[in-house]
């Protein structure tokens, strides 16, 4: 039996609606920007209003269903960015966001006690990047809007609320508060104690696939929707996306997009004394996930086409990367060094002085793809000295991995061969698309074949790019 559904992708630059069929045929997309606000209260506060995003998701629903009359919505779902959580007040308005770019807990993270036990109960670094100090950072500084929050919510189950009014947090996005105990797989007073938050707030677990509600009549009118219509969980948009590539446990994962997580499904709750990785719930909180970040990736990439590279489409920078015999310059502008819990403050283009005649964009593009590929490889390679792994493959997905020279160059220098599904450029909607089918049954196709392969090759242009990468890299930053 066919189903259709709707998915929303909330990400850190865009979110995303899609009308979906069960075996995968995107019929319709939309995509909206997101619209950010700075708060001047702290050094790096950054907020977005509900409000303001709401009828963009809204809108694309009502499109869609209105381009396909003839389909019948059976079911919505959502998948959204890590580290990022909506605020509702008693009134059950969603007034306030902090998305994963908010950096307002910094300023008080040293009153933060016991790191290490903050680790190990939630396999996250006590840092102001989860929800936990963003919440202390409101506490502390607009204590008339935290004394307004009722319940708090991650991104993708606030669409949940949004067409059901029930409140909810899949494990993978509650994982990403700090404020849940991964052994336990339940929420951790210790942990709300320690950044003095109100574990009141915080709302039921729900696993992925399961379904929080029927839609809200109003809505399921409004929208056209089946009468039996429902919402089901999502989750992060990391854990959704690793869906679609397949992995299984001791398989190595990339997912290639403004970040590129390097994960792998580990036994148990894997701990790790010295805190290289951080330990992710999967979808439903049954599994473990051992991951390393580079950080900022494929975003340095769009923002330098944005910038220098319009006048070129991507299909003839490829044709020039594809040409290339030397590099002009390499490229530093990922943002961690995972496994040293470092920041990498320091970046940008390096090469011979005076610059050499001939430089162009191309160069400047290809060292980029140079910096993603060798930034995951270098996290690739300690995960899998860590956790034991000994894969034969990679598994990516992502729109990253669009770049067939990307793709080429991460096989090349990890001496593995780079595996692609179909559906890899669209693979939340494809991981939405999984569970939405698993919600009502439907048998699993047979394992789907690999679309794209790409072979490790040696004595590769960016074997030579390497190690001048690595000297540049670390020259820059005092290593």
């Amino acid at each position: 039996m066919t189903r259709h559904y709707l998915t929303v992708d909330l990400g850190t630059g865009n979110s995303r609606v899609a009308l979906v069929r069960s075996d995968g045929l995107i019929l319709g997309l939309r995509t909206y920007g997101n619209v950010y606000h700075r708060d001047d209260a702290y050094e790096d506060g950054t907020y977005f209003l509900p409000g303001e995003w709401a009828p963009n998701i809204l809108q694309g629903c009502r499109e869609l269903c209105r381009e396909h009359p003839d389909v019948r919505i059976d079911a919505v779902t959502a998948a959204g960015a890590r580290q990022s959580f909506v605020l509702l007040d008693e009134k059950g308005e969603a007034f306030y966001g902090l998305p994963n770019i908010d950096n307002r807990g910094r300023a008080f993270m040293g009153e933060v006690p016991d790191h290490e036990t903050i680790y190990r109960l939630s396999g996250k670094w006590a840092t102001e990047d989860f929800g936990a100090a963003k919440l202390m950072g409101l506490r502390r500084v607009r204590p008339q809007f935290y004394e307004r929050v009722r319940t708090v919510t991650s991104l993708s189950e606030w669409i949940g609320w949004m067409f059901t009014g029930r409140a909810a947090m899949e494990p993978s996005q509650a994982c990403e508060s700090q404020l849940y105990d991964i052994g336990r797989r339940a929420w951790s007073q210790e942990l709300c104690a320690a950044y003095g938050l109100d574990g009141a707030i915080l709302p039921p677990l729900q696993a992925a696939g399961t379904a929080v509600g029927p839609i809200l009549p109003a809505l399921r009118d409004e929208l056209g929707l089946a009468p039996d219509a429902v919402f089901v969980v999502g989750g992060a948009d990391t854990q959704i996306a690793l869906l679609q590539t397949g992995a299984k446990p001791g398989e190595l994962a990339v997912i290639s997009g403004t970040t590129s997580p390097v994960i792998t499904q580990v036994d148990g709750t894997f701990y790790d004394p010295e805190q290289r990785i951080w330990v992710d719930m999967g979808l439903g909180g049954e599994d473990c996930l051992a991951e390393m970040n580079p950080g900022v990736t494929g975003l340095n990439y769009q923002r330098l086409y944005d910038s220098l590279l319009r006048g070129w489409s991507y299909e003839q920078l490829e044709q020039a990367y594809a040409q290339k015999t030397d590099f002009a310059c390499t490229a530093s502008f990922s943002s961690l060094l995972f496994y040293e819990r470092r920041s990498l403050r320091h970046g940008g283009f390096f090469m011979a002085s005076p610059i050499a005649p001939g430089l162009d964009p191309v160069d400047l593009g290809w060292a980029v793809l140079g910096d993603i590929a060798c930034s995951i490889h270098e996290q690739a390679t300690h995960l899998a000295k860590l956790t034991g792994l000994d894969a034969g493959r990679i598994l990516g997905c992502g729109g990253g991995f669009q770049s067939p020279t990307l793709c080429q160059m991460l096989a090349d220098l990890s001496g593995r061969e780079l595996c692609l599904r179909p559906g890899f450029a669209q693979a939340t909607v494809m991981g939405l698309t999984q569970l939405c089918n698993s919600h009502f049954g439907l048998a699993p196709a047979q394992e789907d074949p690999i679309q794209r392969r790409y072979l490790p090759r040696t004595d590769q242009l960016i074997h030579r790019y390497w190690p001048q990468w690595l000297a540049n890299r670390d020259r820059a930053n005092g290593l």
